[in-house]
């Protein structure tokens, strides 16, 4: 049997060495279990799409992005907040151990992927805030979700949190932009880029608005398409031979 590997600088007692085993053993375990239930909250938003595809011939969602906490930011998040190495304890404490990001094109379609997740039998609300209504000061805008869903283990039914943003495509460019320039100035930004940052936020939001109106105003009255792809001639012939039998 191999040596197991120690901290440089950190010689530890064969007591220790357990102990830190097991830790480690059971943060994998809980790093683990949030990538199922990102695998869990995919599949829905994947059913959503098809769906929407199939009896509207129109995808609310325009991409996807998921990841889970690395071990080290799980950990370093762990310790700034000064919380104990117990599993149980950060499970419930940090939300946003698994995280997805939801793209839609327009603001009715956030609300609406919003709604229909949080609709489900199996989905447990734990917090929802609404920056689309309620900007964040410096205009930020999504919706935010805490969402408990269940994964199924060996040892059965496991609940486990999940933090889901939905946002437009404006709003995600603007996000990701804010995002990049604090990282850049340490969260020191200048007073002109803040200013800069809150104006492009309400030209972000316009463009949502407008582009809205327009989508609107291109698809009203439109009837809802089901989608016959599937169906080549002959499976119509087939078809209408049955429906005529049943009339």
């Amino acid at each position: 049997m191999t040596d197991e590997p120690q901290p440089q600088g950190l010689p530890l007692s064969p007591k220790q060495m357990a102990s830190v085993r097991s830790l480690r053993n059971d943060f994998s375990r809980l790093l683990m279990e949030h990538r199922f239930v990102i695998d869990e909250l995919l599949t829905k938003t994947s059913i959503l799409r098809e769906e929407s595809l199939h009896t509207h011939s129109y995808n609310p969602i325009e991409h996807i992005t998921s990841r889970v906490k690395s071990p080290r930011s799980l950990l370093e998040k762990v310790n700034r907040r000064g919380l104990p190495l117990n599993i149980d304890v950060i499970r419930q404490s940090i939300t946003d151990i698994a995280g997805i990001r939801i793209t839609c094109s327009f603001i009715a379609d956030t609300y609406h992927v919003l709604e229909t997740l949080t609709s489900q039998d199996d989905v447990r609300v734990v917090e929802i805030k609404d920056y689309i209504a309620h900007p964040k000061p410096n205009g930020y805008k999504s919706l935010h979700a805490i969402l408990e869903v269940p994964i199924f283990l060996s040892q059965g039914r496991t609940p486990v949190i999940c933090e889901v943003q939905i946002r437009t495509i404006a709003m995600d460019f603007w996000a990701s932009l804010e995002h990049k320039i604090n990282y850049k100035f340490a969260g020191e930004v200048p007073d002109r880029l803040l200013e800069e940052l809150t104006q492009t936020a309400e030209v972000a939001s316009q463009l949502d608005r407008r582009m809205e109106q327009l989508h609107a105003e291109v698809h009203d009255g439109e009837p809802d398409d089901q989608s016959d792809e599937d169906f080549d001639d002959e499976s119509l012939r087939i078809l209408w031979e049955l429906s005529a039998r049943e009339s």
